[in-house]
């Protein structure tokens, strides 16, 4: 009985130490407009928006994933820079209104600074709202779900209209580093207890003899 006890044991505390890595991290830390809103509708109008990303697990970024972005604004371009460590490492382009950042491109080893900074210019859309969405990012797993929590969304009113500034999910200007943990895995604070419990089983069946 014991023997059986002891290996359900076991077999629980592998199953949880290899629970799957949580998804990226990644924090708004600063975002700029050219020129300052209220936006006025027909004119040219640029959003400048920096990202802090990761580290997740051993890595900054799951391959698997991918940042999905939208624009409300009309015939826009998009400048899209992965920064490594201050330095420029990968570089891209698109246009319309959503564009695309693969995981493969921020996915380096958690001890790298890895940042995004996406620069949005286009013509502000007529709307009969009183803002206009100018830049939305969420991240897309590999099964084409949204990560819950990943949802950042930059809206500015409109000149003439009494609105105030909506910047969804930014939480801090200055994100907190996180040291290299190439062990970690999500869920894991939470496995203690479990095991905590498992094991206090384990003594009580053992006393019990």
């Amino acid at each position: 009985m014991i023997r059986r006890i002891t290996v359900l044991f076991l077999m629980i505390a592998m199953s949880l130490l290899l629970v799957t890595p949580v998804a990226a991290t990644y924090t708004l830390t600063s975002v700029s407009y050219t020129p300052n809103p209220p936006i006025v509708i027909g004119g040219q109008q640029q959003v400048t928006a920096t990202y802090y990303i990761g580290p997740s697990g051993s890595t900054t970024f799951i391959k698997g994933h991918e940042l999905q972005m939208q624009t409300d604004l009309v015939n826009a371009r998009w400048n899209i820079q992965v920064l490594q460590n201050g330095r420029n490492a990968a570089q891209q382009s698109a246009s319309g209104s959503a564009a695309f950042v693969n995981g493969e491109i921020l996915s380096y080893p958690n001890s790298n600074d890895v940042s995004l900074v996406v620069t949005i210019s286009g013509v502000v859309p007529q709307t009969p709202g009183v803002q206009v969405m100018l830049l939305h990012v969420e991240e897309i797993d590999n099964s084409n779900n949204v990560v819950p929590g990943s949802v950042i969304t930059l809206s500015q009113p409109v000149a003439g209209q009494p609105s105030t500034p909506v910047q969804t999910a930014i939480s801090t200007l200055t994100p907190t580093r996180v040291p290299p943990s190439p062990t970690k895995s999500a869920g894991f604070p939470a496995t203690a207890g479990i095991l905590a419990i498992s094991l206090l089983f384990l003594i009580m069946v053992r006393n019990g003899r």
